[in-house]
Protein backbone atom coordinates (compact mmCIF):
# COMPACT_ATOMS: atom_id res chain seq x y z
CA UNK A 1 0.00 0.00 0.00
CA UNK A 2 1.53 3.39 -1.29
CA UNK A 3 1.25 6.09 1.85
CA UNK A 4 -0.54 9.08 0.35
CA UNK A 5 0.78 12.49 2.89
CA UNK A 6 -1.62 14.90 1.07
CA UNK A 7 -4.75 12.01 1.76
CA UNK A 8 -4.12 11.71 4.95
CA UNK A 9 -3.99 15.39 5.54
CA UNK A 10 -6.80 16.25 3.82
CA UNK A 11 -8.82 13.23 6.13
CA UNK A 12 -7.11 14.69 9.32
CA UNK A 13 -7.23 18.69 8.84
CA UNK A 14 -9.27 19.73 5.58
CA UNK A 15 -12.28 17.75 5.98
CA UNK A 16 -13.08 18.41 9.88
CA UNK A 17 -12.56 22.40 9.07
CA UNK A 18 -14.77 22.76 6.30
CA UNK A 19 -17.31 21.18 7.92
CA UNK A 20 -17.25 22.88 11.12
CA UNK A 21 -17.10 25.98 9.10
CA UNK A 22 -20.51 25.29 6.43
CA UNK A 23 -22.70 23.70 9.25
CA UNK A 24 -23.60 26.04 12.21
CA UNK A 25 -27.55 27.12 11.65
CA UNK A 26 -29.82 28.19 9.94
CA UNK A 27 -28.62 30.72 7.83
CA UNK A 28 -26.07 29.77 5.35
CA UNK A 29 -22.86 32.05 4.28
CA UNK A 30 -22.95 34.89 2.24
CA UNK A 31 -20.43 36.86 0.84
CA UNK A 32 -20.98 40.69 1.34
CA UNK A 33 -22.28 40.31 5.00
CA UNK A 34 -23.34 44.20 4.79
CA UNK A 35 -26.45 43.74 2.37
CA UNK A 36 -29.45 45.19 3.75
CA UNK A 37 -31.67 44.32 0.33
CA UNK A 38 -33.65 41.18 0.96
CA UNK A 39 -33.97 40.53 -2.65
CA UNK A 40 -30.17 40.72 -2.85
CA UNK A 41 -30.26 38.79 0.11
CA UNK A 42 -31.72 36.30 -1.47
CA UNK A 43 -30.21 35.84 -4.46
CA UNK A 44 -26.85 34.67 -2.66
CA UNK A 45 -28.35 32.32 0.08
CA UNK A 46 -30.77 29.74 -0.47
CA UNK A 47 -34.06 28.50 2.03
CA UNK A 48 -32.86 26.06 5.04
CA UNK A 49 -36.03 25.09 6.13
CA UNK A 50 -39.11 24.07 4.15
CA UNK A 51 -42.89 23.43 5.02
CA UNK A 52 -43.64 19.95 6.14
CA UNK A 53 -46.08 19.12 3.23
CA UNK A 54 -42.75 20.00 0.64
CA UNK A 55 -40.47 17.92 2.57
CA UNK A 56 -39.89 14.16 2.10
CA UNK A 57 -39.89 11.98 5.18
CA UNK A 58 -36.42 12.67 7.12
CA UNK A 59 -34.46 9.68 7.70
CA UNK A 60 -32.31 8.52 10.32
CA UNK A 61 -29.07 10.43 9.35
CA UNK A 62 -25.32 9.97 10.82
CA UNK A 63 -25.22 13.54 12.88
CA UNK A 64 -21.59 14.70 12.15
CA UNK A 65 -19.25 15.49 15.26
CA UNK A 66 -20.17 18.50 17.28
CA UNK A 67 -16.93 19.94 17.87
CA UNK A 68 -17.07 20.05 14.12
CA UNK A 69 -20.59 21.47 13.96
CA UNK A 70 -20.33 24.35 16.61
CA UNK A 71 -16.21 26.12 15.74
CA UNK A 72 -16.50 29.35 17.37
CA UNK A 73 -13.82 32.22 18.01
CA UNK A 74 -13.05 32.25 21.57
CA UNK A 75 -12.29 30.95 24.66
CA UNK A 76 -14.13 29.68 27.81
CA UNK A 77 -14.23 32.05 30.83
CA UNK A 78 -14.05 30.43 33.92
CA UNK A 79 -14.66 31.83 37.45
CA UNK A 80 -17.01 33.69 36.54
CA UNK A 81 -20.29 35.18 39.81
CA UNK A 82 -22.36 32.01 40.65
CA UNK A 83 -25.53 32.29 39.19
CA UNK A 84 -28.70 33.23 41.17
CA UNK A 85 -30.89 30.61 42.25
CA UNK A 86 -33.58 32.03 40.19
CA UNK A 87 -31.33 31.49 36.76
CA UNK A 88 -30.49 27.45 37.86
CA UNK A 89 -34.06 27.47 37.85
CA UNK A 90 -34.61 28.25 34.59
CA UNK A 91 -31.71 27.02 32.64
CA UNK A 92 -32.33 23.41 34.63
CA UNK A 93 -32.63 20.55 32.51
CA UNK A 94 -35.97 20.62 30.61
CA UNK A 95 -38.14 17.89 29.26
CA UNK A 96 -39.57 18.90 25.91
CA UNK A 97 -41.79 16.17 24.07
CA UNK A 98 -40.03 13.50 24.23
CA UNK A 99 -36.37 15.32 24.68
CA UNK A 100 -34.28 16.04 27.57
CA UNK A 101 -32.48 19.09 26.88
CA UNK A 102 -29.31 19.41 28.95
CA UNK A 103 -29.16 21.76 31.68
CA UNK A 104 -26.50 24.85 30.96
CA UNK A 105 -23.76 25.05 33.33
CA UNK A 106 -24.84 29.03 34.27
CA UNK A 107 -21.95 29.18 36.50
CA UNK A 108 -19.27 29.12 33.56
CA UNK A 109 -22.00 32.12 31.96
CA UNK A 110 -21.16 36.07 31.57
CA UNK A 111 -24.44 36.60 34.05
CA UNK A 112 -25.44 39.48 31.48
CA UNK A 113 -26.32 37.06 28.89
CA UNK A 114 -28.90 35.05 31.59
CA UNK A 115 -32.60 35.43 30.86
CA UNK A 116 -33.95 38.64 33.10
CA UNK A 117 -36.55 41.03 33.38
CA UNK A 118 -34.97 45.07 32.66
CA UNK A 119 -36.32 48.78 32.55
CA UNK A 120 -36.48 49.38 28.57
CA UNK A 121 -37.94 52.00 27.09
CA UNK A 122 -39.03 52.08 23.28
CA UNK A 123 -41.22 53.51 21.10
CA UNK A 124 -42.42 49.75 19.93
CA UNK A 125 -45.20 48.15 21.20
CA UNK A 126 -45.36 45.02 23.51
CA UNK A 127 -44.56 42.05 21.93
CA UNK A 128 -42.46 43.14 19.64
CA UNK A 129 -38.77 41.43 19.54
CA UNK A 130 -35.65 43.89 19.45
CA UNK A 131 -32.34 42.63 18.33
CA UNK A 132 -29.29 44.76 19.31
CA UNK A 133 -26.38 43.11 17.09
CA UNK A 134 -23.70 45.17 19.03
CA UNK A 135 -24.79 44.45 22.32
CA UNK A 136 -25.87 40.70 21.88
CA UNK A 137 -28.99 40.84 23.31
CA UNK A 138 -32.46 40.49 22.15
CA UNK A 139 -35.30 42.02 23.95
CA UNK A 140 -38.99 41.12 23.95
CA UNK A 141 -41.06 44.19 24.99
CA UNK A 142 -43.30 44.29 27.93
CA UNK A 143 -45.76 46.91 28.93
CA UNK A 144 -44.92 49.62 31.52
CA UNK A 145 -41.24 50.15 30.11
CA UNK A 146 -40.24 46.61 30.67
CA UNK A 147 -38.43 44.02 28.09
CA UNK A 148 -37.75 40.16 29.00
CA UNK A 149 -34.00 40.31 27.71
CA UNK A 150 -31.98 37.17 26.57
CA UNK A 151 -28.31 36.88 25.55
CA UNK A 152 -27.44 35.75 21.68
CA UNK A 153 -24.64 34.96 19.82
CA UNK A 154 -24.22 35.90 16.86
CA UNK A 155 -22.77 34.59 13.20
CA UNK A 156 -21.30 36.34 10.19
CA UNK A 157 -25.06 35.86 9.17
CA UNK A 158 -26.85 37.42 12.41
CA UNK A 159 -25.35 40.94 11.24
CA UNK A 160 -25.93 40.66 7.25
CA UNK A 161 -29.38 41.53 7.70
CA UNK A 162 -31.06 44.87 9.56
CA UNK A 163 -34.42 45.72 9.54
CA UNK A 164 -38.13 45.38 10.23
CA UNK A 165 -39.84 41.95 9.65
CA UNK A 166 -42.87 39.79 11.00
CA UNK A 167 -42.16 35.83 12.63
CA UNK A 168 -44.01 34.42 9.82
CA UNK A 169 -43.27 30.74 11.49
CA UNK A 170 -42.44 29.22 14.42
CA UNK A 171 -41.00 26.00 14.31
CA UNK A 172 -40.69 23.13 17.56
CA UNK A 173 -37.60 20.88 16.58
CA UNK A 174 -36.98 21.94 13.64
CA UNK A 175 -35.32 20.44 10.82
CA UNK A 176 -31.64 22.16 9.22
CA UNK A 177 -31.40 21.92 5.93
CA UNK A 178 -28.09 23.10 4.02
CA UNK A 179 -28.26 24.61 0.83
CA UNK A 180 -27.84 23.26 -2.85
CA UNK A 181 -24.29 25.05 -2.76
CA UNK A 182 -23.05 23.90 0.66
CA UNK A 183 -23.88 20.28 -0.01
CA UNK A 184 -21.90 20.63 -3.39
CA UNK A 185 -19.15 21.86 -1.60
CA UNK A 186 -19.23 19.15 1.33
CA UNK A 187 -20.54 16.19 -0.07
CA UNK A 188 -20.80 14.34 3.40
CA UNK A 189 -23.80 16.61 4.07
CA UNK A 190 -26.14 15.35 1.62
CA UNK A 191 -27.57 13.19 3.47
CA UNK A 192 -28.82 15.68 4.94
CA UNK A 193 -29.63 17.64 2.06
CA UNK A 194 -33.23 18.87 1.41
CA UNK A 195 -34.27 15.96 -1.02
CA UNK A 196 -33.19 13.84 1.79
CA UNK A 197 -35.41 16.01 3.99
CA UNK A 198 -32.64 17.71 5.85
CA UNK A 199 -31.41 17.08 9.52
CA UNK A 200 -33.50 15.39 11.65
CA UNK A 201 -35.16 17.28 15.04
CA UNK A 202 -32.45 16.34 18.17
CA UNK A 203 -30.50 17.79 20.25
CA UNK A 204 -27.28 17.70 18.15
CA UNK A 205 -29.53 19.91 15.12
CA UNK A 206 -27.69 23.44 15.09
CA UNK A 207 -31.03 25.10 15.16
CA UNK A 208 -32.12 23.67 18.64
CA UNK A 209 -34.98 23.05 20.07
CA UNK A 210 -37.22 26.24 18.52
CA UNK A 211 -36.90 28.12 15.95
CA UNK A 212 -38.57 31.41 14.31
CA UNK A 213 -38.74 32.58 10.78
CA UNK A 214 -38.44 36.30 9.87
CA UNK A 215 -40.25 38.05 6.77
CA UNK A 216 -40.25 41.05 5.30
CA UNK A 217 -42.98 42.10 2.96
CA UNK A 218 -44.07 38.62 2.10
CA UNK A 219 -40.28 37.37 1.32
CA UNK A 220 -38.26 35.04 3.63
CA UNK A 221 -34.98 36.91 4.76
CA UNK A 222 -33.30 33.55 5.64
CA UNK A 223 -32.63 35.47 8.50
CA UNK A 224 -33.56 33.29 11.96
CA UNK A 225 -33.66 33.50 15.50
CA UNK A 226 -33.21 29.79 16.84
CA UNK A 227 -31.74 27.78 19.47
CA UNK A 228 -28.18 26.33 19.77
CA UNK A 229 -26.84 22.94 22.11
CA UNK A 230 -23.92 25.21 21.84
CA UNK A 231 -24.54 27.08 25.21
CA UNK A 232 -20.78 28.82 25.16
CA UNK A 233 -21.45 30.61 22.15
CA UNK A 234 -24.58 33.02 23.25
CA UNK A 235 -22.72 36.64 23.99
CA UNK A 236 -20.07 35.61 21.60
CA UNK A 237 -18.91 35.72 18.27
CA UNK A 238 -19.24 32.74 16.39
CA UNK A 239 -17.73 31.32 12.93
CA UNK A 240 -21.37 31.22 11.55
CA UNK A 241 -25.65 31.76 12.40
CA UNK A 242 -28.09 33.86 12.80
CA UNK A 243 -29.43 34.86 16.32
CA UNK A 244 -28.53 31.73 18.42
CA UNK A 245 -29.76 31.65 21.97
CA UNK A 246 -29.93 29.09 25.30
CA UNK A 247 -32.52 26.32 24.50
CA UNK A 248 -33.56 27.00 27.48
CA UNK A 249 -34.65 30.80 26.31
CA UNK A 250 -35.56 29.98 22.90
CA UNK A 251 -38.38 27.87 24.28
CA UNK A 252 -39.23 30.41 26.63
CA UNK A 253 -39.38 32.94 23.64
CA UNK A 254 -41.48 30.61 21.38
CA UNK A 255 -44.29 30.56 24.04
CA UNK A 256 -44.39 34.56 24.83
CA UNK A 257 -43.87 35.37 21.44
CA UNK A 258 -47.76 36.13 19.31
CA UNK A 259 -48.93 35.10 15.65
CA UNK A 260 -47.05 37.73 13.29
CA UNK A 261 -45.12 39.14 15.99
CA UNK A 262 -43.20 42.36 14.56
CA UNK A 263 -39.22 41.83 14.81
CA UNK A 264 -36.52 44.89 14.01
CA UNK A 265 -33.06 44.36 14.16
CA UNK A 266 -30.47 47.01 14.87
Amino acid sequence: MTFSFSRLFRRLFLVPLMVGLSGLSGCILVNDNSSMNVDTFQDQVSPVWYPPARNPPAVVQPVPEKRNLYQTQFHQTYGLPVASPVSRLYYGEVRDDDRTVPAVPVSRVDQRFLRQEVSYQTPEKPGTIVVDTAAHFLYLVQPDGKAMRYGVGLGRQGYAWKGRGVIAWKQKWPRWTPSDDMVSRQPDLRPVSASEGGMEAGLNNPLGARALYIYKDGKDTLYRVHGTPDWQSVGKATSSGCVRMFNQDVIDLYERVGAKAQIVVI
